[in-house]
């Protein structure tokens, strides 16, 4: 009966509390006048950031740019193609290029720049870490902890009614645990509990208790070994309680030698846009000389027309000098127009080369394109293309990288076996630290806790195996499964890039002989076109009776035409000179242009010199092999399968070895061998 009455009170409460969730809300009155519209108007409302940087100087002090309406006297700065790259090298921390111009506006975070290897380099989150975090897993890891405490509570006791136990704690620990290169952890731990009591059965009212203990664990099948942990990192569960085996010092080195190789690709198209730019700038001086010299051409013959119909003269009539004079206007816009593009392409290349708008000064290309035949041996192209492009050095990355994971993805698929042991001294006092051990209480002195830790008469020790195993393993396998299907993907890219790296150099020669080509012919037509003028001019002068001003007007267009598509198929030629540059990946090369870290800080040189002179001293142990197998060339790895001009299924004879020749290397006969 009771239980049933406290039953129906139960209920009672919990459908009073429901009447009362479901009422409305209190209506609250506030003293005075306000609205919401603050809040209405500020919800959306643009802000900017308060960050206080300095301007570019080059911005603050640059000029107003040129137009076509300047009639100040321009000074020229003649700069060779040499000092244009320096000078783009040298401003450009932001990498910039004429394709990433835009992003490089909206998105600076996402350009590349110099500082990208030293980011990938310094990296710290989980996936994206540099060596120095990979490394930082095997630095020692020291932790220490002090804590007091007290307590009182009721005895509860029929013998002692009045007795309130009272206890005072205090728990120090202190470890220090460092990961090793084999997978394995080593620890070193030293606590003391003190524990200060009333118990009347407390043989000592306070008491100092703890160890000082030495530990060892050491993976024996998944995650162990030098091999693993170089790749994967110490043996740690990650997500999903999978073995990573993506963060070890191995895979971390690839990683910055990847992003080395993106920082070089980027360099490469840099300076592929400077030159085409520097060119594009030769050829626009070159339109607006040609287009000058047609308008003056153009005025010449519009006075000689109009002198004619002055005076009365054959060829000087209305019609006649009306063309002139529309032909004259013609090449005037036509010149002005070449210079407006002079202008604008100038200032690309000023972007281009991280120069402000104007210094006073217009650049003018100092050197002239190259005229001369470019011959191209295409074994000798195709081999260097394929171990000098940076695509296929950072895919060749990609393959290692694989390769690698792929062992210790082999590795973790094994069960979770770990040798586990500890040794440990333990103390026991009632001072923790005293001139004596004697007590006065038991004949072994507990006077003392660190005496009786010194007198190590109390030990305690642990030793066996943990094996944990999920079953099937589905897990593990199915990591290793796409880690291998990765592999073949990435291998199955780089062959692929191989096949379109050999026909880009090949469209690459065509476009060098085409231009090449076109070149001659346009020089030819230039030549033509100028004794055309020449023999035109002549016949009109001469007042031969077919030869009128609308003959001498074309062929002056036609000079104009073909000086300009002379320049044009001459720049053409050399911008496929430094295509094909890029595509044998000699572009850095051709312009003396090579890659270094900067300087390294004070701390670090003396950290190297201190490594170099403790290798220096170390010995050699011939019975111990610790020397990782390589998985990286100071060199590029020479191609020695090519065998070009050979058909796809024919097969290749073998290269016999070379016999001793019976003449020495001067040619003379060798030298007889005295027994």
């Amino acid at each position: 009966m009771r239980w049933a009455k406290s039953i129906r009170w139960i209920n009672a409460l919990m459908v009073g509390g429901a009447m009362v969730g479901c009422h409305t809300p209190k209506e609250i009155k506030y003293l005075g006048d306000a609205d919401l519209q603050h809040y209405r108007n500020n919800a959306l409302e643009v802000d900017y950031p308060n960050v206080d940087q300095e301007t570019p100087a080059g911005v603050v002090h640059s000029i107003r740019p040129r137009t076509v309406k300047d009639e100040e006297e321009i000074v020229a700065w003649d700069m060779p193609l040499a000092e244009a790259i320096a000078t783009a090298l040298a401003n450009n921390k932001m990498i910039r290029t004429r394709a990433g111009t835009a992003q490089l506006l909206a998105n600076p975070t996402n350009s590349p720049s110099v500082y990208d290897p030293s980011l990938r380099a310094t990296g710290f989150l989980f996936g994206n870490r540099g060596v120095e975090a990979a490394l930082a897993d095997f630095d020692a890891n020291f932790s220490t902890s002090m804590l007091w405490g007290r307590n009182e509570a009721f005895a509860n006791l029929a013998a002692l009614p009045n007795q309130v136990n009272t206890s005072e704690t205090g728990v120090f620990n202190s470890s220090i645990g460092k990961a090793i290169a084999t997978g394995g952890n080593v620890s070193v731990s030293h606590n003391w509990n003190y524990l200060g009591t009333n118990s009347p059965s407390a043989l000592f009212p306070s008491s100092y208790a703890g160890n000082l203990q030495a530990a060892f664990t050491q993976p024996l099948w998944a995650g162990s070994g030098v091999e693993f942990t170089r790749i994967a990192g110490p043996s740690r569960q990650g997500l999903g309680g999978l073995l990573g085996v993506n963060q070890g010092v191995t895979i971390a080195r690839i990683n910055e030698d990847i992003s080395v190789a993106d920082f070089e690709s980027s360099v490469i198209t840099m300076l592929r846009d400077v030159e085409d730019l520097y060119w594009d700038l030769f050829l626009a001086y070159r339109q607006y000389d040609a287009e000058n010299a047609n308008r003056d051409s153009a005025l010449r013959s519009w006075r000689e027309v109009r002198a004619k119909m002055e005076v009365g003269a054959s060829g000087g009539n209305a019609a006649a000098e009306a063309q002139a004079r529309e032909n004259y206007f013609d090449t005037r816009a036509r010149v002005e127009l070449a210079l407006n593009n002079i202008y604008v392409t100038e200032n690309q290349f000023r972007r281009l080369m991280g120069l402000p708008v104007n210094d006073g000064r217009i650049i003018r290309p100092a050197d002239n394109p190259l005229e001369a035949e470019y011959h191209v041996n295409w074994e000798m192209s195709l081999a260097e293309s394929l171990t000098r492009r940076v695509e296929l050095r950072r895919q060749k990355w990609q393959v290692k990288s694989l390769e690698l994971q792929r062992i210790a993805a082999e590795n973790a698929c094994n069960p979770q076996l770990n040798f586990v042991s500890s040794y440990g001294v333990n103390g026991f006092g009632d001072k923790l630290i005293s001139s004596t051990n004697n007590d006065g209480v038991t004949s072994q002195g507990f006077n003392s806790a660190y005496g009786t830790l010194g007198r190590g008469d109390q030990t305690s020790w642990t030793l066996g195996l943990q094996f944990a195993m999920p079953i099937g393993l589905r897990a593990a396998r199915a990591q290793l499964e796409n880690t291998e299907l990765q592999l073949i993907k990435a291998r199955t890219g780089l062959a692929a890039q191989e096949l379109d790296i050999s026909h880009e150099l090949a469209e690459a020669i065509q476009r060098v002989d085409i231009a090449y080509a076109n070149a001659r012919t346009n020089f030819d037509r230039r030549v033509a076109s100028e004794r055309r003028v020449q023999a035109t001019q002549a016949e009109y002068e001469a007042g031969v009776r077919d030869a009128t001003v609308d003959l001498v007007l074309r062929a002056q267009a036609s000079k104009a035409v073909a000086e300009i598509a002379y320049f044009t198929s001459l720049v053409n030629y050399n911008k496929a000179i430094i295509e094909l540059h890029q595509r044998r990946g000699t572009v850095l090369d051709v312009n003396n242009v090579s890659l270094a870290e900067g300087e390294w800080t004070p701390a670090a040189q003396q950290e190297a010199l201190r490594r170099a002179w403790a290798r220096s001293y170390a010995k050699p142990n011939e019975k111990l092999d610790t020397e990782p197998a390589e998985f990286s060339s100071p060199v590029p790895y020479p191609k020695n399968d090519l065998f070009p001009g050979v058909p796809m299924n024919a097969t290749i004879p073998e290269v016999p070895s070379p016999t001793p020749s019976p003449l020495g290397s001067s040619g003379e006969p060798a030298a007889a061998t005295v027994p």
